[in-house]
């Protein structure tokens, strides 16, 4: 087994703030990992240190078989980067884009755009190729940003919540673009919020919880450790929650599990549409009142409850940029 990126107890903090703690990670050459979290849970603190482009503060990590510490130049010779938000430059057009960066990698005026012109070809962007990004789709500049990436022919890309804000279409028109990269051999780490994402692009899968790996495996195998149908009842009142979980927990497969401040209760279940008129008529009988009900697959937010007890936060994650690095892509 040859591997393309390895970490071994990856730790940084930030004043009292812990962004990771000791975390350990095996990317495969040729694969995919998605880093799978919530905000805050260290997903871009982990690749800005396999990037290079901070210190951890303890631990090691090696990409492509160069140490990111001591061989920092030998890391970015063979990795790409595309981060959350499109690193693209408004008042150039999309080739004068890529033709940019083509020249920040060395290549001459005219293999820059060669490339470039190659790049807009492969993600259907040359009818735009001399518009102003001013004028771009989000998935438009999100597919012109990971372009941008892959100038240097990569073996080791990182994609650090490629598609975060981007609309059902322009996500699935780049899980497409991921997938052909990922046919062509390319090591991937990809981050994300979203469980049906990691499924869809992601061989393995590792779990971030407040810089803490809570778990590691397939799609299937963490969908598994949730159970099968769930059933979420929210009710009136938050002091019905404990009764009704109390109540309704015979009809579960598993042990329910509640948030008062939404004043919800999730039950694992074998046989969903069954439970759901249990559960409507139980409590009804003892007088606690459904403001909502449903009958669901898993989702992130399941994992987590699972995993750790807790939904996803919408917090923001600690990051602070390395000194003399800004904004820069693969040879950053």
């Amino acid at each position: 087994m040859t591997l393309a990126i390895k970490a071994s107890g990856l730790a940084k903090a930030y004043g009292d703030v812990v962004a990771l703690n000791g975390i350990d990670i095996e990317v495969e050459q040729g694969t995919v990992l998605g880093l799978l979290g919530p905000n805050g849970s260290g997903k871009t603190t982990t690749v800005r240190i396999l990037a290079t482009l901070l210190q951890a503060d303890s631990g090691s990590a090696s990409v492509g078989g160069f140490d990111v510490a001591t061989q920092p130049d030998e890391v970015r010779s063979v990795i790409g980067l595309t981060g959350q938000y499109a690193a693209v430059d408004e008042y150039l057009t999309g080739r004068e884009n890529l033709e940019l960066f083509g020249r920040l990698f060395h290549l001459s005026k005219f293999d820059a755009a060669k490339r470039a012109a190659e790049l807009l070809d492969r993600f259907d962007l040359s009818d735009a190729a001399d518009r102003g990004i001013k004028g771009y789709s989000g998935g438009m500049r999100r597919r012109l940003d990971l372009a941008a990436s892959l100038i240097g022919r990569p073996n080791v890309l990182f994609l650090d919540e490629p598609t975060t804000g981007l609309d059902p279409r322009s996500r699935q028109g780049m899980w497409e673009v991921i997938e052909d990269l990922i046919a062509e051999g390319t090591t991937v780490l990809l981050t994300t919020q979203y469980l049906e994402e990691a499924d869809q692009l992601a061989n393995r899968i590792v779990v971030l919880d407040h810089g803490n790996v809570i778990a590691k495996g397939t799609s299937n195998e963490l969908k598994s450790q949730v159970g099968g149908d769930r059933i979420e009842i929210v009710v009136e009142s938050v002091g019905d929650v404990a009764n009704a979980a109390g109540l309704i927990q015979e009809f579960g497969s598993a042990p329910a599990i509640t948030e008062d401040l939404t004043k919800t209760i999730l039950l694992p279940v074998a046989g969903g549409s069954t439970a759901i008129v249990n559960i409507v008529r139980k409590l009804d009988e003892n007088k606690i009142s459904i403001a909502d009900i449903a009958l669901r697959r898993p989702t992130l937010d399941d994992v987590f409850l699972s995993l750790t007890g807790h939904a996803t936060e919408n917090t923001e994650e600690v990051s602070k940029p390395a000194k003399g690095r800004r904004g820069r892509k693969a040879r950053s």
